[in-house]
């Protein structure tokens, strides 16, 4: 985890917990770890969590894998985020350039979108809104846009007994955004997966892994690479091990 370190001209006793926990050293050193705890009490609109986890055993299969794999199944969402206002957009394709996605660039990929249920969830709101506020505050004024595009995916990786899963196929990446948000939903019977946070030179800057439900990570897109291991079942006779996120 990154250390946090506050701005000198604000006193501790004046900053809030959104910026002690997440904004402080997401601008500081580009990418900030937040476990479970501490994410609950950044979201205290958070409610419906079980219904809203439970929907990432409806995904489909991920038939875009340049290298063949069958591994990762998601479902895909855009909006628009303004102020107090979250409106879905509608369904359109999830395009990267081969300059970011050297595996899968280059190419409109066409998921299933998120079902209805899931994408009026109140606890993606409370995420959803979250995100807004950061983005925002860490934002200079003159490069804030009117609204931001928000591109939501539901991931599930799954490894089975003979061949891993990999959170991120294309390796040490990024994504072409300018914030990234990634959300652990659940872990089950997988070992591994640990996230790896590099400079632009590729340096090793920090690392850690999301286990927990609600564990949270957030990274500066335009300051670093991110990148995850691959995962392995921890029980081969158990069924298919799975990393779900958001």
């Amino acid at each position: 985890m990154s250390t946090i370190v506050p701005p000198p001209s604000q006193p501790e006793e004046t900053r809030s917990p959104l910026q002690t926990l997440l904004e402080n050293p997401l601008a500081h050193d580009g990418f900030v770890f937040v476990q479970a705890e501490a994410m609950h009490s950044l979201l205290p609109g958070l409610t419906q969590w079980d219904q809203f986890a439970a929907s990432w055993n409806d995904l489909g299969v991920d038939l875009y894998m340049a290298d063949g794999g069958r591994y990762r199944r998601r479902r895909y969402a855009t909006f628009s985020l303004s102020g107090e206002t979250i409106s879905r957009k509608p369904h359109q394709p999830h395009y990267q350039s081969r300059d970011y996605n050297t595996l899968n660039g280059g190419i409109e990929r066409w998921f299933e979108p998120f079902l209805p249920e899931t994408a009026t969830s109140p606890a993606l709101e409370a995420i959803l809104r979250l995100v807004c506020r950061v983005a925002t505050d860490l934002t200079p004024p003159a490069r804030r846009p009117g609204s931001w595009h928000a591109e939501t995916h539901q991931f599930r990786i799954e490894a089975q007994s003979d061949k891993p899963g990999h959170p991120t196929p294309e390796g040490l990446h990024r994504d072409g955004v300018d914030w990234v948000c990634v959300i652990m939903i659940r872990r089950e019977n997988v070992a591994c997966g640990e996230t790896s946070i590099h400079d632009l030179n590729r340096q090793l800057v920090g690392s850690f892994t999301l286990t927990q439900p609600l564990d949270t990570a957030f990274v500066n897109d335009n300051r670093v690479y991110h990148g995850s291991r691959r995962l392995n079942r921890t029980t081969p006779r158990a069924p298919a091990g799975a990393m779900c996120w958001l």
